[in-house]
């Protein structure tokens, strides 16, 4: 719980808060005040999507490599359709670019065989297996036995798709606070109470609270008295580098390798202007740690290897230290991986409060199906 000094006595009453201006939360947001709420966003740092949203491929996913019935499968299959339409309508950037899952040994083809199935059961019925000589017509560069290949995969403007979404939630009467982190709260019969800080810290007391708040989600909830604290996941940190390419990629299509455990590979994407990235990879941080973003030149040494499966006239020297993010884990290295969680009143007994932990991938292709799953939350 955050010290009491300088804090306001009075308590400002709204009717409901979403912590964290990323692309979840500002697609919540827009969801409740298009629906006739009164929202404020709070937001820890000084612009949106600085982190999670900032930091990641800006791939539009088709929904393949989730199981089916889960919350990833069926957000990211409604998203993902939902956001083209989205981008159509408000001129945001985007394109349908397709994407090819490769195998590049002969050991590999099973997997693809699953995955086709897997996204068939997801609603994904335009993903079609191809052999080898069919992929390097598609793209002569690649090196491959066999592909997935997905049309419906697609990249976008990720800030411009933010930007649209703020837009039309302060269109509808939303607020953003900046510099506003959450410091604390309680479950009051009124509704929940949020200690808030900042340059002016004060108290807010609404009757709905989103708790989006990202990589930042777990401890958020872990000050809030009055929930549970047993249902409060854990928080893990998967950091994911990035790699640009100097010069121009001979791919007009997003290259994905067969996963791995703990993300998808070291994989190739484009961005709107047509530059290759390579990434992202898996590095495990400790949980205790300070995020460091920055990027270690020498994990280029095992891109290279990576890479040179699918594309084997990758130059020596061509890979640049671009970016990197942290991927939002609700577990450990080692441990299966575990679905998207929204927690809401049905889950936990608190009455008005959602938490979104571990809202990794697809989450930016997710986040307007996510944003209307949490009003029917609210609603129920």
């Amino acid at each position: 719980m955050a010290d009491d000094a300088g804090m306001k006595d009075d308590i400002e009453q709204v009717q409901a808060v979403v912590i964290g201006a990323g692309v979840v939360g500002l697609a919540v947001a827009r969801t409740l005040a298009r629906a006739g709420h009164e929202v404020v966003v709070l937001e820890a740092l000084d612009a949106i999507g600085t982190v999670t949203s900032a930091r990641n491929s800006e791939v539009i996913h088709a929904g393949l490599y989730y199981p089916p019935g889960s919350l990833k499968a069926r957000w990211c299959v409604e998203g993902r359709e939902q956001l083209y339409a989205y981008c159509a309508e408000r001129g945001i950037a985007h394109r349908r670019c397709g994407k090819l899952v490769v195998a590049t040994q002969p050991g590999q083809q099973a997997y693809l065989h699953k995955l086709l199935q897997q996204a068939q059961a997801n609603g994904v019925h335009d993903a079609l297996l191809i052999d080898g000589d069919a992929a390097r017509r598609l793209e002569p560069a690649l090196q491959a036995t066999a592909a997935l290949h997905s049309p419906s995969t697609g990249i976008v403007d990720s800030h411009g798709f933010m930007l649209a979404l703020q837009g039309e939630a302060e269109d509808h009467g939303a607020m953003l606070a900046f510099e506003s982190p959450v410091r604390g709260g309680r479950v009051v019969p009124q509704g929940i109470e949020l200690d808030v800080g900042g340059a002016q810290p004060m108290r807010l007391r609404a009757r709905i609270v989103v708790n989006g708040a990202g990589l930042a989600a777990p401890a958020v909830a872990a000050r809030i008295e009055g929930l549970p604290q047993a249902l409060v996941p854990a928080a893990h940190y998967c950091k994911g580098s990035y790699f640009s390419l100097a010069g121009k990629a001979p791919f007009s299509r997003l290259i994905y390798p067969v996963p791995e455990a703990a993300g998808l590979g070291v994989h190739l994407t484009l961005d709107l202007g047509g530059q290759a990235r390579f990434g992202p990879d898996t590095e495990w941080l400790s949980d205790d740690a300070p995020i460091d973003y920055r990027v270690d030149p020498r994990r280029a040494d095992g891109f290279y290897a990576e890479i040179r499966r699918y594309w084997p006239a990758l130059p020596d020297g061509a890979l640049q230290p671009a970016y990197s993010g942290v991927r939002p884990k609700i577990q450990a290295d080692g441990e299966p991986a575990r679905d998207f969680e929204l927690q809401g009143p049905a889950q936990h007994g608190v009455p008005g409060l959602v938490n979104l932990f571990g809202i990794e991938s697809p989450g930016l292709t997710s986040a307007l199906a996510i944003g209307q799953a949490v009003h029917r939350a609210l609603a129920d």
